[in-house]
């Protein structure tokens, strides 16, 4: 198993710590660096991993939600001595209309190709929009590894990703490995509207889905036929507030924009977001994150107008 190597082991050590080095699990693993890691290597070929203790938060923004957090040593090096070696085949198996947590497939990747699919007015006349309840908190874990065992054939590594998915229920907020499981959770899913319902305009962001169409009855019967995939083979369910309307009525609210055919605008929770910060003095950082959110939308007047009160307020 590759993903016992020391050079391995080095690696995602070297990646974990990124912007992490003054973290206090961070500098007791530095005081004994090597030792660390030959020993987490000595763990994984004998077997004897074990998942260390969650401690457990809550944050409130965007939405209410239950993290969880693992140590530093062995847990969170361990999660990326995992995807170094599992993340090109993970990808490999993700659709292009799959979103969130992959390289160079992030919100604006997601935003740029809706944008492309709307310039087809005629087949994305109506939008299905829904999002899945509980995501996180419901992935099965028999069904997860059920899917892990059609992908891998290696025992020693089934049973180390069975040891991590039984570590806590559903899958944990906050575990690096957790955002890779819960894609490839959802990638059968994928491919089975891609290639056997014949969705031509379809967008998943973690458990965000946009789906395009020319016809309202289409994408109501559509609708129908997610619920029972969703619920007969990964044991979930849709979201109360699914909708399914004309585009250019309502707009599309997805990654932080609203898109319609003729433009795109900020979110309104992102714009006040912004005018808050820019009340309160915000810093130069601060602004250019904001700034970033606006060059990918049409948002001039909306920048010009923030700016100037901010310049009258000082």
């Amino acid at each position: 198993m590759q993903i016992c190597s020391l050079d391995n082991l080095v690696m995602a050590d070297q990646i974990a710590m990124k912007g992490k080095q003054f973290q206090p699990g961070v500098i007791w693993h530095q005081r004994n660096r090597m030792e660390n890691l030959v020993a987490l290597r000595q763990m994984l070929l004998d077997k004897t991993y074990r998942t260390s203790e969650y401690t457990t938060f809550t944050i409130f923004e965007p939405k209410e939600r239950e993290i969880y957090r693992l140590p530093y040593y062995p847990d969170r090096i361990l999660h990326h001595a995992v995807m170094n070696i599992l993340e090109p085949i993970f990808v490999a198996n993700f659709t292009a209309d799959t979103y969130s947590c992959i390289k160079k497939r992030g919100i604006h990747a997601a935003a740029w190709a809706l944008k492309k699919a709307l310039r087809d007015e005629v087949n994305t006349t109506y939008c299905l929009k829904l999002d899945i309840r509980k995501f996180y908190p419901s992935v099965d874990h028999q069904v997860l590894k059920d899917l892990l065992r059609k992908k891998f054939k290696d025992d020693d590594l089934l049973q180390l990703l069975d040891e991590i998915i039984d570590s806590a229920p559903g899958l944990p907020i906050g575990n690096y490995l957790s955002q890779y499981l819960a894609n490839f959770y959802l990638s059968y899913f994928d491919h089975w509207i891609k290639e056997v319902a014949g969705v031509r305009y379809y967008f998943r962001y973690a458990d965000d889905i946009v789906i395009l169409s020319g016809s309202k009855p289409e994408l109501h019967g559509l609708l129908a036929m997610i619920r029972e995939y969703l619920e007969m083979n990964l044991k979930l369910e849709i979201k109360g507030n699914y909708q399914v309307f004309p585009v250019d009525l309502r707009g599309i609210d997805f990654v932080g924009y609203v898109f319609r055919h003729t433009h795109t605008l900020l979110r309104k929770s992102i714009k006040k977001s912004f005018a808050r910060k820019l009340k309160r003095g915000s810093n130069r950082q601060s602004i250019a994150s904001y700034s970033g959110w606006c060059k990918h939308c049409n948002s001039r007047h909306l920048l010009k107008k923030l700016l100037d009160e901010q310049v009258f307020a000082a």
